[in-house]
Protein backbone atom coordinates (compact mmCIF):
# COMPACT_ATOMS: atom_id res chain seq x y z
CA UNK A 1 0.00 0.00 0.00
CA UNK A 2 0.88 3.26 -0.81
CA UNK A 3 1.54 6.14 1.80
CA UNK A 4 -0.64 8.71 1.31
CA UNK A 5 1.59 12.36 1.01
CA UNK A 6 1.05 14.66 3.39
CA UNK A 7 -0.97 17.16 0.79
CA UNK A 8 -3.51 14.64 -0.05
CA UNK A 9 -3.87 13.85 3.52
CA UNK A 10 -4.46 17.44 4.39
CA UNK A 11 -6.84 17.80 1.33
CA UNK A 12 -8.54 15.12 2.92
CA UNK A 13 -8.90 15.78 6.26
CA UNK A 14 -9.84 19.41 5.58
CA UNK A 15 -13.87 18.77 5.49
CA UNK A 16 -13.74 16.79 7.98
CA UNK A 17 -11.97 19.39 10.43
CA UNK A 18 -14.11 22.17 8.99
CA UNK A 19 -17.06 20.43 10.04
CA UNK A 20 -15.43 19.60 13.69
CA UNK A 21 -14.79 23.04 13.48
CA UNK A 22 -18.13 24.49 12.72
CA UNK A 23 -19.44 21.55 15.47
CA UNK A 24 -17.10 23.26 17.99
CA UNK A 25 -17.80 26.89 17.47
CA UNK A 26 -22.13 25.92 17.37
CA UNK A 27 -20.98 25.26 20.83
CA UNK A 28 -19.31 27.51 22.07
CA UNK A 29 -21.90 30.11 20.71
CA UNK A 30 -24.58 28.21 22.67
CA UNK A 31 -22.34 28.40 25.97
CA UNK A 32 -21.84 31.80 25.49
CA UNK A 33 -26.05 32.53 24.92
CA UNK A 34 -27.02 30.02 27.44
CA UNK A 35 -28.05 32.24 30.37
CA UNK A 36 -25.62 32.00 33.45
CA UNK A 37 -26.77 30.00 36.57
CA UNK A 38 -28.25 32.51 39.05
CA UNK A 39 -26.24 33.56 41.61
CA UNK A 40 -27.29 33.13 45.38
CA UNK A 41 -28.20 37.23 46.56
CA UNK A 42 -27.71 37.85 49.86
CA UNK A 43 -30.93 38.90 52.14
CA UNK A 44 -31.97 38.89 55.60
CA UNK A 45 -34.54 40.39 57.84
CA UNK A 46 -35.83 40.99 61.41
CA UNK A 47 -39.57 41.03 62.58
CA UNK A 48 -41.27 42.31 65.40
CA UNK A 49 -43.71 39.21 65.36
CA UNK A 50 -46.45 40.77 67.56
CA UNK A 51 -46.58 43.98 65.38
CA UNK A 52 -45.19 42.63 62.11
CA UNK A 53 -43.02 45.55 62.36
CA UNK A 54 -39.51 45.09 60.21
CA UNK A 55 -36.77 46.01 63.18
CA UNK A 56 -33.73 45.36 60.65
CA UNK A 57 -33.38 44.04 56.73
CA UNK A 58 -30.91 43.77 54.20
CA UNK A 59 -32.31 43.46 50.70
CA UNK A 60 -36.02 42.58 52.26
CA UNK A 61 -37.73 42.74 48.63
CA UNK A 62 -34.40 41.26 46.44
CA UNK A 63 -36.04 38.53 44.65
CA UNK A 64 -34.55 34.96 45.40
CA UNK A 65 -35.09 30.96 45.47
CA UNK A 66 -36.86 30.38 48.16
CA UNK A 67 -35.52 26.52 48.10
CA UNK A 68 -37.53 24.65 50.68
CA UNK A 69 -39.05 27.59 52.27
CA UNK A 70 -41.76 26.84 49.69
CA UNK A 71 -42.79 24.16 52.11
CA UNK A 72 -44.10 26.72 54.70
CA UNK A 73 -46.75 27.78 51.95
CA UNK A 74 -47.67 23.95 51.37
CA UNK A 75 -48.20 23.29 55.32
CA UNK A 76 -49.98 27.16 55.44
CA UNK A 77 -52.53 25.06 52.39
CA UNK A 78 -52.43 21.78 54.40
CA UNK A 79 -53.61 23.76 57.79
CA UNK A 80 -56.11 25.81 56.01
CA UNK A 81 -57.35 22.53 54.48
CA UNK A 82 -57.87 20.80 57.94
CA UNK A 83 -59.61 24.01 60.01
CA UNK A 84 -61.90 23.91 56.62
CA UNK A 85 -62.97 20.48 57.46
CA UNK A 86 -61.61 19.05 53.95
CA UNK A 87 -59.02 17.14 55.45
CA UNK A 88 -58.04 15.38 58.64
CA UNK A 89 -55.06 14.59 60.32
CA UNK A 90 -55.32 10.63 59.96
CA UNK A 91 -56.47 10.82 56.48
CA UNK A 92 -54.10 9.09 53.90
CA UNK A 93 -52.59 10.48 50.82
CA UNK A 94 -52.18 8.40 47.89
CA UNK A 95 -48.59 8.25 46.63
CA UNK A 96 -48.22 8.44 42.53
CA UNK A 97 -45.22 7.45 40.56
CA UNK A 98 -44.63 10.83 40.04
CA UNK A 99 -44.38 11.64 43.74
CA UNK A 100 -42.28 8.26 44.15
CA UNK A 101 -39.77 9.64 41.18
CA UNK A 102 -39.04 13.05 43.57
CA UNK A 103 -35.43 13.85 44.17
CA UNK A 104 -33.71 14.05 47.77
CA UNK A 105 -34.69 15.03 50.25
CA UNK A 106 -37.50 12.60 50.31
CA UNK A 107 -38.88 9.61 52.80
CA UNK A 108 -38.26 7.40 49.65
CA UNK A 109 -42.06 6.27 49.70
CA UNK A 110 -43.06 3.62 46.79
CA UNK A 111 -45.74 4.10 44.36
CA UNK A 112 -49.05 2.83 45.82
CA UNK A 113 -48.37 4.02 48.96
CA UNK A 114 -49.76 6.14 51.47
CA UNK A 115 -49.19 8.51 53.95
CA UNK A 116 -50.78 10.12 56.85
CA UNK A 117 -51.56 13.53 56.93
CA UNK A 118 -49.91 13.83 60.06
CA UNK A 119 -47.08 12.05 58.98
CA UNK A 120 -47.24 14.21 55.98
CA UNK A 121 -46.67 17.63 57.98
CA UNK A 122 -43.58 15.79 60.27
CA UNK A 123 -42.25 14.58 56.90
CA UNK A 124 -41.94 17.97 55.56
CA UNK A 125 -40.70 20.13 58.58
CA UNK A 126 -38.12 17.69 59.48
CA UNK A 127 -37.23 15.32 56.14
CA UNK A 128 -38.39 18.54 53.73
CA UNK A 129 -39.80 15.63 51.99
CA UNK A 130 -39.93 16.52 48.43
CA UNK A 131 -41.96 13.29 47.53
CA UNK A 132 -44.45 14.17 50.08
CA UNK A 133 -44.63 17.57 49.15
CA UNK A 134 -45.91 16.30 45.59
CA UNK A 135 -48.43 13.86 46.73
CA UNK A 136 -50.24 16.85 48.98
CA UNK A 137 -50.02 18.61 45.79
CA UNK A 138 -51.67 16.09 44.19
CA UNK A 139 -54.30 15.58 46.52
CA UNK A 140 -55.34 18.93 47.22
CA UNK A 141 -55.08 20.08 43.21
CA UNK A 142 -54.53 17.14 41.09
CA UNK A 143 -50.92 18.53 40.72
CA UNK A 144 -48.34 20.98 41.36
CA UNK A 145 -49.00 23.24 38.53
CA UNK A 146 -52.84 24.19 39.91
CA UNK A 147 -51.87 23.76 43.62
CA UNK A 148 -48.67 26.15 42.88
CA UNK A 149 -51.26 28.77 41.51
CA UNK A 150 -53.38 27.80 44.70
CA UNK A 151 -50.61 28.81 46.72
CA UNK A 152 -49.25 31.59 44.81
CA UNK A 153 -53.32 33.22 45.12
CA UNK A 154 -52.88 32.77 48.45
CA UNK A 155 -49.56 34.64 48.76
CA UNK A 156 -51.23 37.62 47.27
CA UNK A 157 -54.04 37.65 50.35
CA UNK A 158 -51.56 37.77 52.42
CA UNK A 159 -49.65 40.78 51.32
CA UNK A 160 -46.86 38.54 49.50
CA UNK A 161 -46.37 40.54 46.19
CA UNK A 162 -43.37 39.69 45.17
CA UNK A 163 -43.40 36.11 45.50
CA UNK A 164 -44.68 33.65 43.00
CA UNK A 165 -44.88 29.42 43.36
CA UNK A 166 -43.98 27.08 40.63
CA UNK A 167 -44.18 23.72 42.76
CA UNK A 168 -44.83 22.61 45.83
CA UNK A 169 -41.46 21.46 47.30
CA UNK A 170 -38.90 24.26 46.51
CA UNK A 171 -37.20 22.14 43.65
CA UNK A 172 -35.33 24.56 41.48
CA UNK A 173 -37.41 26.25 38.99
CA UNK A 174 -36.74 29.96 37.32
CA UNK A 175 -39.91 31.47 38.37
CA UNK A 176 -40.62 30.17 41.69
CA UNK A 177 -39.46 33.73 43.49
CA UNK A 178 -40.00 35.17 47.10
CA UNK A 179 -38.12 37.79 49.36
CA UNK A 180 -36.87 37.83 52.84
CA UNK A 181 -39.95 40.28 53.51
CA UNK A 182 -42.47 37.80 52.25
CA UNK A 183 -41.01 35.10 53.74
CA UNK A 184 -40.98 36.82 56.78
CA UNK A 185 -44.78 37.58 56.34
CA UNK A 186 -45.93 33.86 55.19
CA UNK A 187 -43.81 33.10 59.37
CA UNK A 188 -46.22 35.67 60.73
CA UNK A 189 -49.24 34.52 59.18
CA UNK A 190 -48.79 30.47 60.32
CA UNK A 191 -47.90 31.84 63.58
CA UNK A 192 -51.07 33.97 64.13
CA UNK A 193 -53.49 32.21 61.97
CA UNK A 194 -52.67 28.45 62.39
CA UNK A 195 -51.16 28.84 66.06
CA UNK A 196 -52.77 25.41 67.27
CA UNK A 197 -50.69 23.51 64.39
CA UNK A 198 -47.57 25.93 64.57
CA UNK A 199 -46.02 23.48 67.41
CA UNK A 200 -45.23 20.73 64.82
CA UNK A 201 -42.36 23.02 63.21
CA UNK A 202 -40.74 22.52 66.91
CA UNK A 203 -40.52 19.11 66.00
CA UNK A 204 -36.73 17.73 66.26
CA UNK A 205 -37.31 14.58 65.11
CA UNK A 206 -39.48 11.91 63.51
CA UNK A 207 -39.76 8.37 62.92
CA UNK A 208 -41.68 6.63 60.09
CA UNK A 209 -41.11 2.95 59.08
CA UNK A 210 -38.73 2.39 61.73
CA UNK A 211 -35.96 5.65 60.14
CA UNK A 212 -35.64 8.58 62.32
CA UNK A 213 -35.16 11.83 60.93
CA UNK A 214 -33.86 14.89 62.36
CA UNK A 215 -35.00 18.33 61.69
CA UNK A 216 -32.68 20.43 59.71
CA UNK A 217 -33.18 23.56 61.84
CA UNK A 218 -30.63 22.98 64.28
CA UNK A 219 -31.13 26.12 66.29
CA UNK A 220 -34.62 24.67 67.46
CA UNK A 221 -31.07 22.62 69.88
CA UNK A 222 -28.83 25.41 69.96
CA UNK A 223 -30.37 29.40 70.21
CA UNK A 224 -32.56 29.27 73.21
CA UNK A 225 -36.46 30.03 72.74
CA UNK A 226 -36.47 28.80 69.03
CA UNK A 227 -39.75 26.66 67.83
CA UNK A 228 -39.50 26.55 64.56
CA UNK A 229 -39.92 27.35 61.17
CA UNK A 230 -37.52 26.06 58.17
CA UNK A 231 -34.73 25.48 56.10
CA UNK A 232 -34.00 25.35 52.61
CA UNK A 233 -31.16 24.88 50.06
CA UNK A 234 -30.67 24.57 46.19
CA UNK A 235 -27.11 25.58 44.75
CA UNK A 236 -29.21 28.84 43.01
CA UNK A 237 -30.42 29.63 46.42
CA UNK A 238 -27.62 28.85 48.90
CA UNK A 239 -28.95 28.28 52.51
CA UNK A 240 -32.07 29.87 53.36
CA UNK A 241 -33.71 29.75 56.97
CA UNK A 242 -36.62 31.41 58.33
CA UNK A 243 -36.45 30.91 62.13
CA UNK A 244 -38.45 32.55 65.23
CA UNK A 245 -37.59 32.61 68.96
CA UNK A 246 -39.47 33.38 71.66
CA UNK A 247 -38.23 34.96 75.03
CA UNK A 248 -40.21 36.37 77.53
CA UNK A 249 -42.78 38.81 75.89
CA UNK A 250 -41.25 39.00 72.85
CA UNK A 251 -41.17 36.79 69.99
CA UNK A 252 -38.95 37.55 67.02
CA UNK A 253 -38.61 36.23 62.90
CA UNK A 254 -35.69 36.19 61.59
CA UNK A 255 -34.87 35.34 57.85
CA UNK A 256 -31.42 34.53 55.61
CA UNK A 257 -31.17 34.06 51.80
CA UNK A 258 -27.67 33.45 50.42
CA UNK A 259 -25.89 31.71 53.27
CA UNK A 260 -22.26 30.39 52.80
CA UNK A 261 -23.11 27.30 54.17
CA UNK A 262 -25.26 25.78 57.14
CA UNK A 263 -22.67 26.80 59.71
CA UNK A 264 -22.47 30.32 58.02
CA UNK A 265 -26.10 31.04 57.89
CA UNK A 266 -27.16 29.80 61.69
CA UNK A 267 -24.28 31.79 62.62
CA UNK A 268 -25.91 35.00 61.02
CA UNK A 269 -29.21 33.54 61.75
CA UNK A 270 -27.90 33.89 65.52
CA UNK A 271 -26.80 37.63 65.38
CA UNK A 272 -29.76 39.02 63.42
CA UNK A 273 -32.08 36.97 66.09
CA UNK A 274 -29.78 38.80 68.81
CA UNK A 275 -30.14 42.08 67.13
CA UNK A 276 -33.83 41.94 67.56
CA UNK A 277 -34.08 41.11 71.03
CA UNK A 278 -32.04 43.75 71.97
CA UNK A 279 -34.33 46.36 69.51
CA UNK A 280 -37.17 45.34 71.34
CA UNK A 281 -35.76 45.14 75.16
CA UNK A 282 -34.89 49.22 74.39
CA UNK A 283 -37.06 51.85 76.29
CA UNK A 284 -36.46 54.54 73.36
CA UNK A 285 -38.22 54.48 70.21
CA UNK A 286 -35.92 53.05 67.22
CA UNK A 287 -35.41 55.74 64.68
CA UNK A 288 -36.98 54.53 61.47
CA UNK A 289 -35.42 55.29 57.50
CA UNK A 290 -37.14 57.78 55.82
CA UNK A 291 -38.60 56.01 52.99
CA UNK A 292 -41.51 54.60 55.13
CA UNK A 293 -40.31 52.94 58.25
CA UNK A 294 -39.79 50.04 57.80
CA UNK A 295 -36.15 49.30 58.66
CA UNK A 296 -34.05 50.56 61.73
CA UNK A 297 -31.49 53.17 61.13
CA UNK A 298 -29.71 52.50 64.47
CA UNK A 299 -29.91 49.14 67.21
CA UNK A 300 -28.14 50.49 69.99
CA UNK A 301 -27.02 48.52 73.07
CA UNK A 302 -29.37 46.45 74.99
CA UNK A 303 -30.33 47.92 78.84
CA UNK A 304 -29.30 45.73 81.55
CA UNK A 305 -33.21 44.50 81.95
CA UNK A 306 -34.21 43.06 78.30
CA UNK A 307 -33.94 40.06 77.28
CA UNK A 308 -30.92 40.16 75.53
CA UNK A 309 -29.11 41.37 78.73
CA UNK A 310 -29.97 38.19 80.19
CA UNK A 311 -28.83 36.03 77.44
CA UNK A 312 -25.67 33.59 78.08
CA UNK A 313 -25.11 33.76 74.32
CA UNK A 314 -25.13 37.45 74.32
CA UNK A 315 -21.70 38.79 72.75
CA UNK A 316 -19.90 41.14 74.80
CA UNK A 317 -19.70 44.74 72.93
CA UNK A 318 -17.87 45.50 70.12
CA UNK A 319 -14.73 47.24 70.00
CA UNK A 320 -15.14 51.13 69.07
CA UNK A 321 -14.81 50.85 65.28
CA UNK A 322 -16.55 51.23 62.06
CA UNK A 323 -16.50 53.07 58.40
CA UNK A 324 -17.74 56.01 56.92
CA UNK A 325 -19.07 55.71 53.25
CA UNK A 326 -19.70 59.32 52.45
CA UNK A 327 -21.32 62.24 53.46
CA UNK A 328 -24.16 64.17 51.85
CA UNK A 329 -26.31 67.20 52.73
CA UNK A 330 -29.76 65.45 53.52
CA UNK A 331 -30.02 62.68 55.82
CA UNK A 332 -31.85 60.02 52.73
CA UNK A 333 -28.92 59.54 50.93
CA UNK A 334 -26.82 59.01 53.68
CA UNK A 335 -28.95 56.45 55.10
CA UNK A 336 -29.08 54.55 51.64
CA UNK A 337 -25.39 54.98 50.79
CA UNK A 338 -24.84 53.05 54.41
CA UNK A 339 -27.52 50.09 53.60
CA UNK A 340 -25.47 50.11 49.93
CA UNK A 341 -22.51 49.53 51.55
CA UNK A 342 -23.71 46.75 53.66
CA UNK A 343 -25.28 44.73 50.94
CA UNK A 344 -22.28 44.73 49.41
CA UNK A 345 -20.11 43.92 52.18
CA UNK A 346 -21.98 41.91 54.22
CA UNK A 347 -19.34 39.26 55.23
CA UNK A 348 -17.92 42.60 57.75
CA UNK A 349 -20.80 44.80 57.83
CA UNK A 350 -24.28 42.84 58.21
CA UNK A 351 -23.89 42.79 61.92
CA UNK A 352 -22.33 46.64 62.12
CA UNK A 353 -25.41 49.47 63.46
CA UNK A 354 -26.38 51.92 60.39
CA UNK A 355 -25.63 55.73 61.87
CA UNK A 356 -26.43 58.65 60.11
CA UNK A 357 -24.11 61.50 61.77
CA UNK A 358 -24.80 65.28 61.22
CA UNK A 359 -22.46 67.49 61.55
CA UNK A 360 -22.90 71.31 61.39
CA UNK A 361 -19.87 73.24 59.26
CA UNK A 362 -18.93 76.63 60.07
CA UNK A 363 -21.03 78.46 57.42
CA UNK A 364 -24.25 76.78 58.95
CA UNK A 365 -24.99 73.69 56.37
CA UNK A 366 -24.69 70.44 58.21
CA UNK A 367 -23.56 67.43 56.16
CA UNK A 368 -24.47 63.91 56.77
CA UNK A 369 -22.33 61.01 57.57
CA UNK A 370 -23.46 57.74 56.64
CA UNK A 371 -21.42 55.46 58.86
CA UNK A 372 -21.40 51.63 59.91
CA UNK A 373 -20.31 51.37 63.67
CA UNK A 374 -19.74 48.30 66.04
CA UNK A 375 -17.48 46.27 64.18
CA UNK A 376 -14.03 44.92 64.56
CA UNK A 377 -10.83 47.00 63.22
CA UNK A 378 -10.25 43.84 60.97
CA UNK A 379 -13.87 43.94 59.48
CA UNK A 380 -13.21 47.91 59.49
CA UNK A 381 -10.33 47.80 56.83
CA UNK A 382 -11.48 44.05 55.18
CA UNK A 383 -14.34 46.13 54.25
CA UNK A 384 -13.33 48.82 52.96
CA UNK A 385 -11.43 47.04 50.79
CA UNK A 386 -13.81 45.37 49.37
CA UNK A 387 -15.87 48.72 48.61
CA UNK A 388 -13.48 50.35 47.25
CA UNK A 389 -12.82 46.88 45.02
CA UNK A 390 -16.27 47.88 44.21
CA UNK A 391 -15.74 51.86 43.60
CA UNK A 392 -17.47 53.04 46.87
CA UNK A 393 -15.79 55.31 49.11
CA UNK A 394 -14.60 54.12 52.35
CA UNK A 395 -12.85 55.36 55.22
CA UNK A 396 -11.72 52.81 58.35
CA UNK A 397 -12.85 54.91 61.50
CA UNK A 398 -11.68 54.58 65.39
CA UNK A 399 -14.20 56.02 67.54
CA UNK A 400 -14.09 57.33 70.85
CA UNK A 401 -16.27 56.44 73.61
CA UNK A 402 -18.07 59.54 73.86
CA UNK A 403 -18.07 59.97 69.35
CA UNK A 404 -20.29 56.52 69.59
CA UNK A 405 -22.56 57.23 72.37
CA UNK A 406 -23.26 60.80 69.97
CA UNK A 407 -23.40 58.62 67.18
CA UNK A 408 -26.53 56.79 68.77
CA UNK A 409 -28.06 59.80 70.35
Amino acid sequence: MKAVSGDRQRRALGPFLARCLGVIAIAVCVAALAPAPAAAKYATLVMDAESGRVLYSVNADTRNYPASLTKMMTLYMVFRALDEGRWSLDEHLPISARAARQPASKLGLARGRTVSVRDAIYALVTKSANDVATAIAEAMAGGDRNFARMMTAEARKLGMSRTTFRNSSGLPHSRQMSTARDMATLARALLTRYPHYYHYFATRHFTFDGVTHKNHNDLLSTYDGTDGLKTGYIRASGFNLVASAKRGDYRIIGVVFGGRSPRARNRHMVRILDKGFRLLGETGTARADAQGGKDVERLATAPATSPAANNPRRKTPRPGWGVQVGAYFTHAPAYAAARKAVARAPGYLEDGTIAVVPLKRKKGRTVFRARILDITKKEAYRACRVLKRRKMHCMELRMRPTQVAAARG
